[in-house]
């Protein structure tokens, strides 16, 4: 066994579990460390709280004396609880957030220490962060980039740090992080579903999304993850034989939680709650050690800097409990990868959710009206759908053990597919008195206030129907909710912008009723997004056959799918609703492609190196053992020695066949790799390394995933699956 894998498993069952107890009640806990709103009202004067609510519910804008007045209620906040330094928290478009540091302590000009922090530096900072990618926005030497509060997502403390959530912009206005846009598409969903709403209720001043996310993970103990090159440098396992035993038996998935991973949950949860993440649900997850953290629903834009600061502080409680969290897409091959459900729906400020069927026909209808309308939304727009969860990562999970396909479609359930035929088949045009009464009572009438459980869930649907919101499931688990809740939120404005501008022609220009000019056009819709429904297996052939005769795309890989993304359908999107303009989409394509490349560039190189350099030479020690066993049997047995020797030699050529297939697996990579590397155009390299360099890895992991089933365990230097998921 090599040194670092024995000192690993050594000091991990030497280990002795931290225990953490609960001695406050949560609710107690709950926000202590977040500016919130109860805060504000303690330490705000009466004009400053308002001006900040009207902020944050109607988007006005805050002058500078009220900033001023912010800012020294949140420093004396702040110091009252030991912090000395703040931050402007952000969320570049490397997929991680960004602070930098700064201490409240000044010295005056007469030599005196003091303690400020003032409105200028609560509203708007200039950070160098000139090396965030910014595809193109902006050269290497014009640095500049500001960073500018959200007042919306209220500020935090962690450890000694104020941390202020603000959005990130070039100096030319363009957005660099994932928070700007998202904030432009809520506002955008925002205005398009309140005006539809006024069609339902006059009393709508403001809808708002509402996320509820759910994170994925794995908790492999930090001294064997150490002991593996490509876990510290890739967060998966490039190579690495299946466990004998793994998920089969389905005995980990709700299972009773490990005592040790439990107080990881429990000290993690302790931090949520001081940070105002209403942590929720835990559970064990399908795959061994793999587990599952989930909120109760909040406001989309907070939702989205929660599970960024989650994601954050996952992995600094679990080095206390020496434990390596990780949120890779697809840590281990063979069994199931992790996702990050996002469950997405409309919430209006007369406290109706609009994906939420009422109990009388109207409310039906509005029900119907958004829920179709987002049918009809994604029906449009389903490459752009796929292309906002496009990753690296993500390429190995769509489609394998139980995440959902490439190919974006709709699940509704039987008992609504049901109701939208019945819709469909009443009469075009206008309608009579009687159609109107079966519409009201037979038909929409009919839909039940709760649909929570009207039928089996499909775990294969990337889009589902979940009774009262839309779960989007094809999120992957490392990342940034902001991007697919950008795109989703910026779609649904559109369609039901274009809905409400089709209704009013019928209600204006044709004379139809309010009620008939709605039905006319779902029905419509209904007709024309049938091809985006789909309530089958989403993995087999069959599905993939149907999905092409459909017209609908399959973009299996990042380069393939990001195309969408500066489609002139995308970027005309985009720049109608006021979310990003051309050289911010163009940009964003440019910085996910190369992240592409150089996901795909470090994983090769961090392959051929633990291929070469630590399984080959093992593989040749334990070739040598053999080769010595192999003579000293030639001199005991002579005649006999071909008998008693076949077995080892086989062995000896096995082993020799499979070093031969790494090496020259490895010098092709390399080979791929150089050549890639030579291209110029940005989506000819990304497309060489994902059908030339990436097809490589199976060949070369294939090899030395048979020498860890032939090689003596006691040499063998990577800690092996079995040790990775089943050490607790």
């Amino acid at each position: 066994m090599s040194t670092l894998r024995f000192h690993a498993i050594k000091e991990t069952y030497a280990y002795k579990p931290l225990v953490v107890e609960e001695k406050e009640r949560r609710s107690k806990l709950f926000g202590n460390n977040v500016f919130n709103e109860q805060t504000m009202r303690q330490y705000l004067t009466k004009d400053a709280f308002e001006k900040v609510t009207d902020a944050v519910y109607f988007g006005k804008k805050i002058d500078r004396g009220i900033a001023d007045q912010v800012a020294s209620s949140m420093k004396d906040w702040a110091l009252s609880k030991g912090v000395t330094h703040y931050t402007h928290w952000f969320q570049p478009l490397t997929g991680a957030t960004a602070e930098k540091h700064d201490a409240f302590f000044e010295t005056s000009s007469d030599g005196m220490a003091i303690e400020m922090f003032g409105g200028g530096q609560l509203v708007q900072q200039e950070p160098d962060a000139s090396s965030f990618p910014s595809g193109g926005i902006r050269n290497t030497f014009e640095a500049r980039g500001y960073t500018a509060w959200d007042p919306t997502s209220p500020a935090f403390i962690y450890g000694t740090t104020l941390c202020i959530p603000t959005i990130f912009v070039a100096y030319t206005g363009e957005a660099l992080d994932y928070k700007t846009p998202l904030l432009r598409a809520l506002h955008a969903v925002d205005a398009a579903a309140t005006d539809v709403c006024k069609y339902f209720d006059k009393n709508v001043k403001k809808v708002t999304s509402s996320l509820g996310w759910e994170q994925e993970y794995f908790l492999v103990d930090k001294m064997l993850a150490t002991s593996r090159p490509d876990i510290n440098l890739t967060g998966r396992t490039l190579l690495g034989h299946s466990s004998a035993k793994g998920q089969q038996l389905d005995d980990h998935y709700f299972g009773s939680i490990p005592s040790r991973a439990l107080n990881f949950m429990r000290d993690l949860e302790n931090e949520c709650m001081l940070l105002g993440i209403p942590a929720k649900t835990r559970h064990n997850e399908v795959a061994p050690n793999q587990f599952e953290l989930a909120p109760i629903y909040e406001e989309a834009n907070l939702a989205v800097d929660h599970n960024s600061l989650l994601m954050d502080i996952m992995g600094r409680v679990a080095s206390r409990h020496n434990f390596k969290v990780l949120l890779h897409e697809k840590p281990f091959a063979g069994i199931n990868g992790s996702g990050k459900h996002n469950n997405w729906s409309l919430t209006t400020d007369t406290g109706i959710n609009l994906l939420a069927p009422g109990k009388t026909p109207m409310s039906n209808l509005q029900f119907l009206t958004f829920f179709i309308n987002t049918i009809k939304a994604v029906h449009q727009h389903e490459a752009l759908l796929r292309a906002a969860v496009a990753s690296a990562s993500n390429d190995h999970r769509l489609g394998a053990n139980e995440a959902p396909p490439a190919i974006i479609s709709v699940f509704i359930g039987d008992q609504l597919t049901k109701v939208l035929e019945e819709l469909e088949g009443v009469t075009k045009g206008k309608l009579s008195p009687k159609e109107k009464t079966e519409l009201k009572l037979n038909v929409v009438g009919k839909i039940p206030d709760v649909l929570l459980d009207n039928t089996d869930r499909n775990r294969t649907s990337p889009f589902a129907f979940t009774g009262n919101k839309f779960e989007f499931r094809a999120v992957g688990s490392s990342a940034n909710c902001g991007d697919p809740m950008t795109v989703l939120n910026t779609i649904v404005a559109k369609q039901l912008k274009d809905f409400k501008e089709e209704v009013d022609v019928l209600i204006d220009k044709k004379g139809l009723k309010k009620d008939e000019a709605v039905f006319n056009v779902l029905r419509e819709y209904i007709k024309s997004t049938k091809a985006i429904l789909f309530e089958g297996n989403g993995y087999g052939k069959e599905w993939e056959d149907e999905a092409k005769k459909r017209g609908l795309s399959n973009n299996k890989t990042t380069p393939e799918a990001l195309k969408a993304k500066v489609s002139k359908q995308t970027i005309a999107l985009f720049e109608e609703m006021g979310v990003m303009s051309k050289v911010e989409t163009e940009a964003r394509y440019e910085i996910e492609i190369e992240s592409y490349i150089k996901h795909v560039q470090i994983e090769s190189r961090v392959l051929g190196d633990i291929a070469r350099n630590h399984i080959v030479p093992t593989a040749v020690k334990y070739q040598n053992v053999l080769i010595e066993n192999v003579k000293g049997l030639k001199e005991i047995f002579d005649k006999k020695f071909t008998a008693v020797s076949k077995e080892q030699v086989k062995l000896i050529e096995e082993i020799s066949s499979h070093i031969e297939g790494i090496n020259a697996n490895v010098t092709k990579m390399i080979d791929e790799r150089r050549e890639a590397n030579a291209i110029e155009n940005i989506e000819e390299k990304a497309m060489a390394y994902c059908n030339k360099v990436k097809a490589l890895f199976e060949k070369i992991r294939y090899h030395c995933d048979k020498l860890e089933l032939l090689v003596d365990d006691e040499l063998w230097p990577l800690t092996k699956y079995r040790e990775l998921l089943f050490t607790r």
